[in-house]
């Protein structure tokens, strides 16, 4: 029988550190193959997938104590709906001021994504994004093979163990608050930096304390793997309704 593991904070930083090495060698196996595409990204799913399943059986644990389940499904999709509600106008208009301010000034220029300046249109370009294949398969890519195993992962696993070892301090609207909060969100904006080194990366702390907070609020992934996915979708459709 396998050995349990005991202390949630020692199980949390361990395989926390496994999984940074190891997504650290996936990213950077560049090979792109029909109907997976890149291979090291869909490596890292299986990974984020699959690391919560092997440290449930070790924990004698479910993945259902991980939030791996819809319910309460009601609940998730009002709070996924709400949060995007304020969530979409609030980053499109950002997104719009940003690229205007930074590609028009030589001082904020650098901080623009490469060549994304010289492809920006500006808001007298705007269009409504062609419906591809091509955009529909990324669309289920976002929800599926990104944002559902990396929630499973990062809020479901990680903050389930970080928040036996620090409880929440305080609950808004019931989800909980705290240091677990905080770490499960630094580890989730570290893991973003092997892929491409890009210090904005770091960025994603933000967006990964509410989706911690979704997942503590509803006791499941539902909500913030619909945000997630969601938002990672808006990114895409912002850039092809004013790229050129």
């Amino acid at each position: 029988m396998a050995p349990r593991v005991a202390d949630p904070w020692r199980a949390a930083k361990l395989t926390w550190f496994l999984v940074a090495v190891l997504v650290t060698v996936l990213v950077r196996i560049n090979i792109t193959l029909p109907g997976i595409g890149h291979l090291g990204s869909a490596l890292v799913a299986v990974l984020f997938l699959y690391v919560p399943v092997v440290v449930a059986w070790l924990r004698k644990e479910d993945l259902d104590d991980y939030g791996f389940h819809a319910a309460p499904v009601a609940r998730g999709l009002v709070t996924a709906g709400a949060a995007l509600f304020v969530i979409v106008p609030i980053f499109a208009l950002g997104y719009f001021a940003f690229y205007e301010i930074a590609c028009h000034s030589s001082l904020l220029a650098h901080l623009v994504p490469r060549n994304m300046c010289s492809r920006y249109g500006g808001l007298e370009y705007l269009h409504a994004p062609y419906v591809t294949r091509d955009l529909g398969e990324f669309c289920l890519v976002q929800l599926v093979v990104v944002a559902l195993p990396e929630e499973l992962f990062f809020r479901g696993y990680l903050l389930h163990l970080l928040e036996k070892r620090f409880p929440p301090t305080r609950r808004i609207l019931g989800g909980g608050v705290g240091l677990a909060l905080v770490l499960s969100s630094v580890a989730f904006a570290l893991i973003h930096l092997p892929k491409d080194g890009d210090p904005r990366a770091l960025a994603t702390f933000f967006p990964a304390l509410l989706f911690g907070w979704m997942r503590s609020a509803t006791g499941s992934i539902l909500a913030s793997t619909i945000t997630h996915g969601a938002s990672n979708i808006l990114v895409k459709l912002l850039d092809l309704v004013v790229l050129r």
